[in-house]
């Protein structure tokens, strides 16, 4: 479940809530079902985008050493993704 699948739960559990006016004969409490709906969304929305911006992290390596033809230090460094697709 992603950030699209929060927000349909969110829709949905709106709709649910405030455009259904159904009497089902006490059984089933429509307006209850979208609330419920509509915090599940919520939590699922929340959660997914925590978890899409701890994958966009960086690597970064310094390599030092020394260049055996003149003697001299070379330092390279490589900032490198963690390869994740932000999806």
């Amino acid at each position: 479940m992603g950030i699209g699948s929060g927000i349909a739960l969110i829709v949905i559990g709106a709709i649910l809530a405030f455009a259904v006016n159904v009497d089902l004969g006490g059984y089933v409490d429509i307006h209850l079902i979208g609330y419920i709906l509509m915090a599940a969304g919520a939590v699922v929305f929340l959660l997914s985008l925590i978890f899409v911006l701890r994958r966009r992290s960086t690597v970064s390596t310094s390599h030092t050493a020394v260049d055996p033809a003149n003697g001299q230090s070379v330092t390279t460094r490589r900032t490198t993704d963690n390869g994740d697709p932000l999806v």
